[in-house]
């Protein structure tokens, strides 16, 4: 029993306290869920193993094999179970109040926003529509598909789903967040300020865009996902409620309040930094079409 605590005290080089320990546990928990993922191309066997609740240790960068469940479909990675304090109590009412979240399961989620090439391949079986977005002439390719609706986002999972033989879907707004911290609890997974030329939107670098970027801009956060900050707004699987009062504590979907509107997470190009935060929520009426919104796909794993 006196082991583990003298090996963290050498390790860390601080003294022994008990928010040491239980920080370097964490670490370790977070660790080993990846150690002993059987992560194959095509398929995904999660260990139960949890991830710590966030915290402000030392972001721990987790990169592992993607699974790719055809040719044409978006590359995914495991995001582990654990629990999150989702939303932030502060000045943005809808943001609060902060709850606790568990996920007890882990899921696999799109490593990258769907792009151009992986919407065409749906639009070449008839399975969502017979006509590509419009592109406003920025390019297509591995930009971010837009000017989608969230129903036309649901039909593109739906395609998915029967092609491949798995469960995709939107996500819930609580596991984009979850995912989108990847540990952290600072307002980006890099911390409290945008920096510069980290993410793509109105003040996040020397110069305006003006449009989306290819989906692989940036660095990707702790746990492999790329532009969970700006460049595009994502539609999620939640209903618009103002507040997080009754929100489920399992991750699940909020089903109930304004159906019309529905939740988008993430920021895009064209809004200012404030927006692309973990916390912020924000609403559009899932009928709309734009050039700032689009969407990241959820695989569920046995």
């Amino acid at each position: 029993m006196l082991v583990l605590p003298n090996v963290i005290q050498v390790w860390t080089n601080k003294p022994l306290t008990s928010y040491t320990i239980a920080m370097v546990l964490k670490i370790f928990t977070v660790c080993a869920f990846f150690l002993t993922a059987n992560v194959a191309y095509g398929e995904a066997i999660a260990p139960q193993n949890e991830a710590p609740i966030a915290s402000e240790t030392p972001i721990v960068q987790q990169r592992f094999a993607a699974i790719q469940d055809c040719e044409t479909c978006p590359k995914l990675v495991v995001i582990p179970p654990g629990e999150f304090v989702m939303g932030k109590d502060g000045p943005h009412k809808n943001e609060a109040p902060a709850h606790l979240v568990t996920i007890a399961k882990a899921f696999a989620v799109g490593m990258y926003e769907v792009t151009f090439d992986e919407w065409k391949a749906c639009v070449a079986e008839q399975a969502c529509g017979t006509k590509m977005p419009n592109d406003h002439d920025w390019g297509r390719g591995k930009r971010p598909v837009i000017n989608i609706t969230w129903t036309e986002a649901t039909m593109y999972v739906a395609w998915l789903s029967k092609k491949t033989g798995h469960v995709y879907r939107l996500p819930s707004e609580a596991e984009w967040e979850y995912a989108a911290r990847a540990g952290t609890i600072t307002d980006f997974w890099w911390g409290d300020d945008i920096g510069v030329s980290k993410a793509n939107c109105r003040n996040c670098g020397p110069e305006i865009s003006h449009q989306s970027l290819p989906v692989n801009s940036f660095e990707p956060n702790p746990w492999g996902l790329y532009n969970v900050h700006g460049n595009v707004w994502e539609w999620t699987a939640d209903c618009w409620n103002k507040t997080q009062d009754g929100a489920p504590s399992d991750g699940s979907a909020r089903l109930t309040g304004d159906c019309r509107q529905k939740v988008m997470r993430g920021g895009s190009w064209y809004y200012f930094s404030k927006n692309l935060r973990s916390p912020w929520r924000f609403k559009n009426d899932g009928r709309v079409k734009s050039y700032g919104i689009g969407l990241r796909v959820l695989r569920e794993l046995p």
